[in-house]
């Protein structure tokens, strides 16, 4: 699994691309504040919850539902998503998505105890999960292959951003309307963007390739034709109608079935979405104030340094889609990996070594150095391990099962990032700390030899031939060679 996609393909940053129409920038635009709204959802939970507490009685088990359902949600509807976005159609799962956004976002906003809170946060997962598994989809069956990249990439950098406008707007909340409903207006905010994604995919096209697939060629030569330049829009279409016509002849026994090198992918592309989350990445998105409190920082200096998370996530999320037309799937998820295990591990020992008062009060030096252990674990995180790992689920999978396939994937991610958001309060208060980032340390190091083992690199190819390169080398017997494999 580790030899790239034709050693020989021309890195994707040596192409001189042609220009891109606009109609696939405001595309873009528009479907990822789908990804905004993962983000701001997820992240706004960090600062809400050092006031939720004490207006709805939060215990550790209370606080890590409250925080993990969301989670569990969007496990949920990442499945139910990919399998009837095949179906139905990415664009119209959007929308739906979008109104569950909006109805989520005031229940939690308005809910008057913890049962009904846990309740809307697992509605309002219901979107998160949704848009994670079929916007990147989205974006990458509509884009131009030779930008894929670009724009699948643009959806982590709208989650961190998303996260970062929650880190700020917590600050400001407080600082303007500071008191224990403080956090109600805090999670009412996510309905704006809400209702600009719905008004916005309101007016945009499905992708071309849901199109052929269900036999609208028309619809999907149109869509094209919006999409591309004129001299690449035939040699696209008929790349499709080779690809759909060669699986009615392969699979016409077998329409309902999966074949046994697509069930091998599916599982890999499993193995990658749950290395992303084992690296413990949410545990310091949604419990920063928490830890920072925990070494001693005030509530309000909490709140202002996980804003610093946020500029870190974003920043580093612009340079690792540098990086990514430079070098490639591959080593950026093995650095992101090995560098996000060295880094929890620094942590673990600096908690671990240092005391934590000097002369009866709180060492301010061990809380600072854990915020700079923590933005640095971001800059592998958000800069190489996350934007590569949405890049490969967006376009690894073939086009018969794609919804399916990237909606297990990321409900495999989910239930992952549910179970450590549900623990890490309860670990807090049972191991510590220390202990804590060492178990993810840990975790890091078995997911660092699966990395090495099975990342696969995808540069530099359409859709249609990377899904003939797996086919080659996952199936059970050797293929005929097949022209651009």
């Amino acid at each position: 699994m580790t030899q790239k996609l034709n050693s020989g393909q021309e890195s994707e940053a040596k192409k001189t691309p042609p220009p891109t129409e606009p109609l696939v920038k405001v595309i873009a635009f528009i479907a990822t504040l789908g990804g905004l709204l993962f983000g701001y959802d997820t992240g706004v939970i960090a600062g809400a919850l050092l006031f939720m507490k004490h207006d709805l009685h939060l215990t550790s088990v209370t606080t890590g539902m409250v925080t993990s359902f969301l989670i569990l949600g969007s496990a949920i509807g990442a499945i139910f998503a990919g399998r009837v976005a095949d179906r139905f159609g990415r664009k119209k799962i959007i929308l739906v998505m979008a109104i569950i956004f909006m109805a989520g976002s005031l229940g939690c906003a308005m809910a008057p105890n913890v049962v009904l809170m846990i309740m809307f946060r697992f509605i309002l997962g219901l979107a998160v999960g949704g848009a994670a598994a079929i916007v990147p989809i989205y974006i990458a069956e509509i884009v131009p292959s030779n930008r894929r990249w670009q724009f699948v990439t643009l959806q982590e950098l709208m989650i961190v951003s998303g996260q970062l406008i929650a880190y700020t707007s917590n600050a400001a909340i407080n600082e303007v309307w500071g008191g224990e409903t403080t956090w109600r207006w805090m999670l009412g905010v996510a309905c704006v963007p809400a209702v600009i994604l719905w008004v916005g995919m309101l007016f945009l096209p499905d992708t071309p390739r849901w199109y052929a697939m269900h036999g609208r060629y028309r619809e999907a030569r149109d869509v094209l034709e919006r999409t591309r330049k004129a001299g690449r829009v035939e040699k696209e279409l008929s790349e499709i109608r080779s690809s759909m016509s060669s699986k009615s002849e392969k699979h016409s026994r077998r329409q309902k079935t999966i074949s046994v090198w697509m069930k091998r992918l599916v599982f890999l592309g499993i193995g990658i979405a749950m290395l992303q989350q084992l690296s413990g990445v949410n545990t310091i998105m949604f419990y920063a104030p928490t830890m920072l409190q925990a070494t001693g920082l005030s509530t309000n200096a909490s709140l202002m340094a996980t804003i610093a998370n946020g500029v870190i996530s974003v920043i580093m999320t612009f340079v690792g889609i540098m990086l990514l037309s430079r070098f490639g799937r591959r080593p950026l998820l093995l650095t992101g990996q090995i560098g996000c295990t060295l880094t929890l591990l620094a942590i673990g020992l600096v908690t671990w070594l240092m005391p934590e008062t000097v002369n009866g009060h709180p060492d301010a030096v061990r809380s600072y150095l854990v915020l700079g252990g923590m933005l640095i674990f971001l800059c592998f995180q958000q800069g190489a391990l996350s934007p590569v790992t949405w890049l490969l689920l967006s376009e690894m999978f073939p086009m018969r099962i794609r919804g399916m396939a990237n909606g297990v994937s990321v409900f495999a991610m989910q239930m992952t990032n549910f179970s450590i958001a549900f623990m890490f309060p309860i670990m807090l208060d049972t191991i510590g700390l220390t202990m804590s980032f060492f178990c993810f340390a840990a975790i890091g190091v078995a997911g660092g030899i699966f990395a090495i083992i099975f990342a696969p690199e995808t540069q530099g190819k359409t859709l249609e031939q990377i899904e003939k390169h797996f086919k080659k080398h996952l199936q059970d017997e050797p293929a005929p060679q097949e022209a651009g494999s």
